[in-house]
C-alpha cells in the first residue's frame, strides 16, 4: 500500500463529493450516494471473496490498508456524507466534508513524515496540529475565523481519540459545530 497515494486519493475523493453535494439537487446527492454505497458493498463483498474485478481490484490492492475490509475508508466515507446530507443542511455538509478531507488527509501525511510525539491512539502530536492548521485556514476561506478554528479544533480532537472509523466521526462532529456556531 501507498499510504502517501492513498492519502490523496482520500483528499481529491472527498473533495469530489464535496463538490457534488454543493453543485447538485439533495435528492440527487442522496440517491447518487445511496446508489455509491450499494454498488461498493457488491464489490467489496466480491473482492473479499476473492473475485477480481477490472480497475476495482488494482484500486484495492494498491490503496486499501492491509487489515481492512476492501474499499472500507470509501464506504465509511460515503456513509458519513450521507448521514450528514440527512441531518444537515447542504452548505454545512459541504464545509464538512471539506473537513473531513483535508483534516484526515493532513494529519495522515504530516504525521507519518514528521510526527515524533505520540499523544493517543499512535497518532502523533505533529500530525494533529498539522491537520487542524491547515483545516482552519481552508475553513476560513467559507466560514467566519472563529467557526473556523472551532470546528478544526473539534474535529482534530475527533479524529484523535474517535473509537470508531473517523470517516463517520469527523463529519459530523464538523457539521455539529458549524450547526451551532453559524
Amino acid at each position: 500500500m501507498n499510504e502517501p497515494l492513498r492519502q490523496v486519493v482520500h483528499l481529491l475523493f472527498g473533495l469530489g463529493i464535496a463538490g457534488f453535494i454543493l453543485l447538485f439537487d439533495r435528492d440527487l446527492t442522496l440517491s447518487t450516494l445511496v446508489l455509491t454505497l450499494f454498488a461498493g458493498f457488491i464489490l467489496s463483498d466480491a473482492v473479499s471473496r476473492g473475485y477480481t474485478i477490472p480497475v476495482v481490484s488494482a484500486i484495492i490492492a494498491n490503496l486499501e490498508r492491509r487489515d481492512a475490509a476492501p474499499g472500507r475508508g470509501a464506504l465509511f466515507f460515503a456513509l458519513g456524507a450521507l448521514f450528514c446530507l440527512v441531518f444537515f443542511e447542504k452548505a454545512i455538509v459541504f464545509d464538512g466534508l471539506v473537513v473531513l478531507s483535508l483534516l484526515d488527509s493532513v494529519t495522515t501525511l504530516a504525521g507519518t513524515r514528521f510526527g515524533r510525539t505520540r499523544i493517543y491512539n499512535h497518532k502523533s502530536l505533529e500530525g494533529t496540529l498539522a491537520g487542524a492548521t491547515v483545516t482552519a485556514a481552508a475553513l476560513c476561506l467559507l466560514v467566519p475565523p472563529v467557526a473556523a478554528l472551532a470546528t478544526a479544533a473539534a474535529a482534530a480532537v475527533a479524529e484523535l481519540v474517535s473509537p470508531v472509523d473517523d470517516n463517520l466521526v469527523i463529519p459530523v462532529v464538523a457539521c455539529l459545530a458549524l450547526t451551532v456556531l453559524l
